[in-house]
């Protein structure tokens, strides 16, 4: 056996050839029997690889090449690609690049996802009000295994990798709270109509009108259809998300008009840093408007509110009004029916009302015999 011990290291080493390839590094044991132990399976491994390396001419696959290939192939051309690079990086990180695919676990998924549940949320190793607001159960599915599980299913299906200890995924996944419906009262409204900053009441009236998720507000003027009278991009599971030219919303168009040549909706930029100056429009992003959205809310006193909730409102005053299902799930821009039934607790009342007629209906019945 090719295992040893420098003085300068508790741990002994391997060292050894495969088809003309050198394999050295830590058995991280500290006994000898141990070491050779790690270092036969090791070198099984490495025989296995090169077979199949001459076989199907692919070399083992770390997860830091699938996640380069996933992102040429796949995630860069997302509409919010920015974003899923982030989340890419993370994964990275989180195994190590050097990190095979195959060596990926039900075990190693256990393990990041304890590591996950306990990190703070938006990176902070300290939260400034003292509080341990930890990554939401939503953020972890989100960002660590439904990519993950994505890249695994592609490395299989397209690029033909054999993972034998794939794990199973929906034993991981964790439980989500429903997602609650908040609708804004009259007065929260008009609270919030009056605090949010002035360059950004286009887009915020955008945003209620046409129901819209954050991201899919963010739309340039290739995406807007005169002519066809809407507006179409691409949302979450890249389906096209569509948004009728309603006369507000033509308004709203037009009154961006001049702002910018390529985005719709712009700033105005308060300090001349990091590359802007003062007083000129830039496009607006993710992070400049959650910082502002979150300042304005706070002004206008409105409380249990986030900007997702927007959307919320928007679809529960709409089926108030139409009484129709179908047509908050073609606003929503749903894929089926089943999702858009979260908001039917809107038409209650007509359910308690349908039931006292048919209570009525039963009376006279009684009395006509």
């Amino acid at each position: 056996m090719s295992v040893y011990k420098p003085k300068a290291s508790p741990y002994y080493l391997y060292d050894f050839q495969v088809s003309g390839n050198r394999f050295h590094g830590s058995t991280k044991a500290r006994n000898k029997r141990d070491a050779e132990a790690i270092e036969r399976t090791l070198k099984e491994k490495a025989k296995q690889d090169a077979a199949q390396s001459r076989k199907t001419g692919n070399a083992p696959l770390t997860i830091d090449v699938a996640v380069g290939r996933y992102w040429t192939e796949v995630a860069q051309h997302l509409s919010n690609n920015a974003k899923y690079f982030a989340s890419l990086e993370r994964l990275v990180s989180c195994f190590g690049k050097d990190c095979r695919l195959d060596d990926i676990d039900d075990d190693a998924i256990i393990r990041v996802v304890a590591h996950k549940r306990q990190q703070l949320r938006w990176g902070k190793t300290a939260l400034k009000n003292g509080s341990n607001t930890t990554l939401s159960n939503a953020t972890i599915n989100r960002e660590t295994l439904v990519p993950l599980k994505t890249i695994f299913r592609r490395a299989k299906t397209l690029w033909r990798y054999p993972l034998p200890n794939e794990p199973i995924w929906k034993e991981h996944f964790l439980k989500e709270p429903r997602e609650r419906v908040r609708e804004l009262h009259a007065h929260e409204q008009l609270a919030l109509e009056q605090c949010i900053r002035e360059d950004y009441r286009l887009w915020f009236h955008f945003l209620q009108l046409s129901g819209r998720r954050f991201h899919e507000t963010l739309i340039k003027w290739s995406d807007v259809n005169w002519e066809a009278g809407e507006i179409m991009t691409f949302g979450k599971g890249e389906r096209e998300v569509w948004t009728p030219i309603t006369a507000s919303i033509r308004e709203i168009l037009e009154a961006c008009r001049g702002h910018h040549e390529e985005f719709v909706f712009t700033f105005v930029a308060t300090r001349t840093k990091q590359g802007r100056t003062k007083g000129q429009r830039y496009p607006m992003n993710y992070h400049g408007t959650m910082t502002r959205w979150r300042r304005d809310l706070k002004a206008s006193g409105v409380v249990n509110f986030r900007l997702h909730d927007n959307r919320h409102d928007t679809a529960t005053k709409v089926l108030r009004q139409t009484k129709n299902l179908k047509i908050v799930q073609r606003l929503l821009n749903h894929a089926n029916l089943t999702t858009t039934g979260k908001y039917a607790h809107v038409m209650d009342d007509e359910v308690a009302s349908a039931l006292e007629n048919n209570a009525e209906s039963r009376k006279k019945s009684r009395g006509g015999v």
